[in-house]
């Protein structure tokens, strides 16, 4: 039922009726194509219509009573002068898009015109005048609302023809069948058309249905991942957790160096940033939504709240929507920067600056760690990271079709992450 809608809607250039929700792209483009194909036909049809113009009007001209300025004449002419209006509204395609109502009014005006002209000359564009109204009802309107309004054509040009043409049956039973005729190929114009575009919504529905089948076949996969990653890494992560609590307490009751305690504490502190990575990853995993660019700001702060270091956050360049790759390998790399900086220079004065420029975006993040030599790091952390934070950030910054680069500066560090977005 809904696909019949639908190609009733794309028949006269609309949106299907009753469905509120929100076109795919492809299905977009379906409807887009259904009324360029419409526009195309209705421009083809316009020549016909100028030839029904001109042969009606030929032959009203050579019939009695001819067009005039009096009497019966002037009835004529303004029957020829409105039909040759109608005619033109009807077969234009900006018309074409309008409603079923002011399609029916042109096609009952073409077919009072008609029969008027019937009315008036007997001899003269009896059958073909009002016709041209079947025919164009046939093609515009819905099956029902077509068939009535060709059946009152049809009949009153019957009587019309009945009451003034010799032989009256058989006059009357010819102006019947050419309008018939018209009515059912019209139809079949009208359903062809539809039929057209019908499959090919259907056909960009069955993609789109697909395409969700697949995705949502690969969100079940990810979140059995996910699943089996929590009862592994996180419940590892707080087992961990629990007993470097304990190192830390028995440490603080026994004399230990405080390299051994700075060490115990960092090795705490890794532990609890990990099993928030790790929720993390099984959070995306089962397609929650990821970090993004917007996100850089709270970032700083619960880094500047947190260490307690000077870190400033300035923006450069106008900044827009980034795709979502993009976005994350530009707030990863950042993160990464920024606990790098906890972990090898803490309390250094750090900022991160985010440059959004034609064609692509770069953030940049530079510590600034007093006395301490270039690319220098604190011996008791320095085996603290895995030693593959940087390598991953180049490695997520590729996929999104950037590059990050990272080295030491006169004054510190500096982490620059780009992407062509």
């Amino acid at each position: 039922m809904r696909a019949r809608l639908a190609a009733a809607g794309l028949a006269h250039g609309a949106a299907p009726p009753g469905q509120d929700e929100p076109a795919s792209a492809r299905v977009a483009e379906a409807r887009s194509r259904a009324r360029e194909r419409g526009d195309a036909a209705r421009q083809a049809l316009r020549p016909l219509g100028v030839v029904f113009i001109a042969v009606v009007v030929t032959t009203s001209v050579q019939a009695h009573p001819a067009p005039g300025l009096r009497g019966a004449g002037l009835g004529v002419t303004l029957a020829l002068a409105v039909y040759a209006a109608a005619v033109a509204t009807g077969i234009s395609v900006r018309w074409a898009r309008r409603d079923a109502a002011a399609q029916a009014a042109v096609s009952g005006l073409i077919g009072a015109c008609g029969v008027t002209l019937a009315v008036l000359q007997p001899s003269g564009p009896v059958e073909v005048a009002a016709s041209m109204g079947v025919w164009i009802a046939a093609v515009r309107l819905p099956p029902v609302p077509a068939a009535a309004m060709a059946g009152a054509v049809t009949a009153a040009l019957a009587v019309a023809v009945g009451l003034t043409a010799h032989p009256a049956a058989q006059s009357a039973i010819t102006a019947t069948l050419v309008c018939l005729l018209l009515a059912v190929t019209g139809q079949f114009i009208r359903r062809g058309r539809e039929s057209q575009d019908r499959t090919e919504l259907l056909l960009a529905q069955l993609q789109d249905a697909r395409e969700g089948e697949a995705a949502a076949a690969a969100l079940a996969e990810r979140s059995r991942i996910a699943g089996e990653l929590h009862d592994v890494l996180a419940h590892s992560l707080s087992g961990l957790a629990i007993q470097l609590q304990g190192a830390r307490k028995l440490a603080g009751r026994e004399a230990v160096s405080e390299g051994l305690r700075a060490a115990i504490e960092r090795s705490a502190e890794l532990t609890k940033s990990g099993l928030a990575d790790a929720r993390q990853a099984v959070s995306a995993l089962r397609g929650e939504r990821l970090p993004t660019l917007d996100q850089l700001a709270a970032l700083v702060e619960d880094f500047r709240r947190d260490t307690g270091a000077d870190a400033t956050l300035r923006v450069d360049g106008t900044s827009r929507l980034l795709p979502a790759e993009a976005s994350l390998a530009l707030f990863r790399g950042a993160q990464e920067a920024l606990t790098n900086i906890s972990r090898y220079a803490p309390g250094a004065a750090t900022s991160v600056v985010v440059t959004y420029l034609a064609d692509r975006t770069q953030v940049t993040v530079e510590d600034h760690a007093l006395g301490t030599e270039p690319g220098a790091a604190p011996a008791i952390l320095a085996d603290a990271g895995g030693g593959h934070g940087l390598t991953a950030m180049r490695e997520r910054a590729q996929r999104a079709g950037g590059t990050a680069r990272a080295g030491p500066t006169a004054g510190g560090w500096r982490v620059e992450v780009e992407v062509l977005a």
